[in-house]
């Protein structure tokens, strides 16, 4: 039996989140609706003129991580923080959500990372990132024991600092050896156009067995403007695919199935931050409970109808219990006592 479900690896960020509204992005150069990569001194400038913000730890792995660890999963996390405030913040916000986090942090510099996250009123967010301590992490990160897991997924903003891909890499193989899976998220279509054929690589070589994306990320990847189109692409690129459409729900694919699942309806979107997320929390921990693709799409709905609703992307409410609200423990119970 594996030691951990899932074993998440990605950029460890203290998420900085306030309000704003569209003419505060274009009067300060934010792309709305991706993730803008800055330096410190920007950072600085942007945190200087944010209004009134909530501060929480973050990063995308970390996000799913989390969610999964409140479904009552067994995760992992690997990143890289310093020994600096947020870095003691983010320690141990991720091990207050149940998630086993032993990464060695750096003296106090360069500093943890941190994202200035604005929100409009339409519940889009834009992520302005400095990535600090994050661009440290390396293959001797990477703890052997941990990587004894279902799936190891990692998340494609970490494809930026060069020696994280050489601890991905070390992980996945870590990771096959011991007879599990390596799931990735494409993370933003910015981040996709960047690295395109190295992520078609880690799919088509193997290295990646399951993708997480979003519509438009997809279609970036294979620079088509047909979903259609790029949905074959991926259904013969790797095992198995979890494709997510916002309010249109997400399709799963497989081989030669497809599988659609609705999304959960929500009153009132909040803040988008973290939906994909979690949406990756919920249906890896049921795939790493054996349920069917259906299944672990509705878990995945479930968590990011959740998480859009409030501020912040670290699910407030316990997701096991979540999912005994919506009538879905009863499959998750099952398949604990078929493990």
């Amino acid at each position: 039996m594996a030691a951990y479900d899932v074993l998440c690896i990605g950029n460890a960020i203290v998420d900085i989140i306030a309000s704003a509204d569209d003419d505060f992005l274009v009067e300060n150069g934010i792309i709305k609706g991706a993730m803008n990569l800055i330096d410190a001194e920007r950072a600085e400038l942007l945190y200087s003129r944010m209004g009134p913000a909530t501060e929480a730890s973050g990063g995308s792995a970390g996000n799913t991580a989390a969610g999964i660890a409140s479904f009552g999963g067994r995760s992992a996390f690997f990143g890289k923080v310093s020994s600096d405030q947020l870095g003691d913040l983010y320690t141990h916000d991720i091990r207050a959500h149940g998630v086993a986090f032993d990464s060695v942090p750096l003296s106090g510099r360069p500093p943890t990372a941190r994202s200035m996250i604005f929100v409009t009123p339409d519940g889009e967010r834009s992520m302005n990132t400095y990535l600090g301590a994050c661009v440290e992490l390396g293959p001797e990160d990477v703890e052997p024991a941990k990587t004894d897991a279902k799936v190891t997924y990692f998340e494609g903003y970490l494809w930026d600092p060069p020696r994280a891909k050489e601890a991905i890499r070390l992980a996945a193989k870590l990771t096959h050896e011991a007879g599990g899976e390596v799931a990735m998220t494409l993370s933003d279509p910015f981040c996709v156009d960047r690295y395109r054929d190295e992520f078609l690589d880690l799919m088509r070589s193997g290295t990646v067995d399951i993708v997480f994306a979003n519509q438009h990320e997809l279609t970036s990847l294979y620079q088509t403007p047909s979903f259609e189109t790029a949905l074959e692409a991926i259904r013969k690129d790797c095992k198995l695919a979890a494709v997510t459409r916002s309010a249109a729900g997400s399709i799963v694919v497989s081989g030669d199935r497809t599988v659609s699942v609705e999304a959960t309806k929500v009153e009132r979107v909040v803040d988008t931050t973290g939906a994909g997320d979690l949406y990756a929390a919920g249906f890896l921990h049921g795939y790493t409970m054996g349920l069917e693709h259906r299944l672990c799409g509705e878990l995945g709905s479930l968590a990011a109808g959740l998480v859009i609703g409030q501020i912040g992307p670290r699910p407030r409410e316990n997701l096991r219990e979540a999912a005994e609200q919506a009538g879905l423990l009863k499959h998750l119970e099952r398949a604990t006592r078929q493990a």
